[in-house]
């Protein structure tokens, strides 16, 4: 019977099973997670050769023309090396680690979840998946908030494969795309967009995508050849924050 059992387990019948329990269900970026996660033996004993946790993210990759959405790990750490779990044991593994502060935000298309995986030798891996929230840095937050404050609204957020220019640690990079509703930039920008290039406690690294809006014949042709578009690198820094908002339109009215 134990033969049979740990056959079965090798194809994922009766096997080991994980379960994930977050302290709370909305992080900032880099805030510290804390969690337990749950172990619940199979019918028969297992190796159970470590247990991972990785903060995974959806991003649009293009391949010759086409669009598809694909996933990337954010953050991956080993919880706990190797260990024998008995038939029917339950087991309880506490964890914490920080949400890096380069976490894309939750908004928009844009997704994120914490995936528990067992490594288990010869058989189908457990895995656990727990969506997040996740808000943006308290500089971040300034930042885009500023935006808004300046007559900006949201048009749309998510997570585009990254040129080779600007990749770095991940493939992608989360573009927060906002359109003029009102103010002294309604009527002489059509967008701007905003990334964060990277982020620390103390400063964020931006960059700023300017597309000002076609004025006449020089302007329609300049705007078909993307000649309207202008890339502006911004750094912020954290002793910075109430002049935020007025160093954000020096450049926008520069570029307008």
């Amino acid at each position: 019977m134990s033969l049979f059992n740990k056959m079965l387990a090798s194809i994922g019948v009766g096997s080991a099973k994980v379960d994930t329990v977050l302290s709370k269900a909305v992080y900032r970026a880099g805030e510290q997670m804390e969690g337990v996660i749950k172990i619940s033996g199979g019918k028969s004993e297992q190796q159970i050769d470590a247990i991972y946790l990785a903060v995974y993210t959806t991003y649009i990759r293009e391949l010759d023309d086409r669009k598809f959405t694909d996933k990337a790990v954010v953050h991956k750490q080993k919880v706990v090396d190797h260990f024998t779990l008995a038939a029917n044991e339950q087991k309880e593994i506490p964890f914490s680690f920080v949400v890096p502060f380069d976490t894309p935000v939750t908004k928009g298309a844009t997704r994120v979840w914490i995936q528990t995986m067992l490594d288990i030798a010869s058989a189908v891996d457990p895995t656990d998946k727990d969506y997040i929230q996740v808000e943006p840095t308290v500089l971040a937050a300034t930042v885009l908030k500023e935006i808004e404050n300046l007559g900006f609204r949201l048009r749309k957020a998510d997570c585009q494969q990254a040129s080779r220019k600007y990749k770095g640690m991940y493939p992608f990079m989360q573009e927060f795309e906002y359109v003029p509703m009102t103010g002294e930039f309604y009527g002489k920008l059509d967008e701007i967009e905003v990334v964060f290039l990277s982020q620390t406690p103390d400063k964020a690294e931006l960059l700023l995508q300017i597309d000002r809006k076609a004025r006449g014949f020089g302007g329609f042709l300049a705007e078909a050849m993307d000649q309207d578009e202008t890339f502006v690198p911004l750094t912020i820094h954290k002793h910075e924050v109430s002049d935020i908002k007025s160093k954000l339109y020096q450049v926008l009215r520069k570029y307008s």
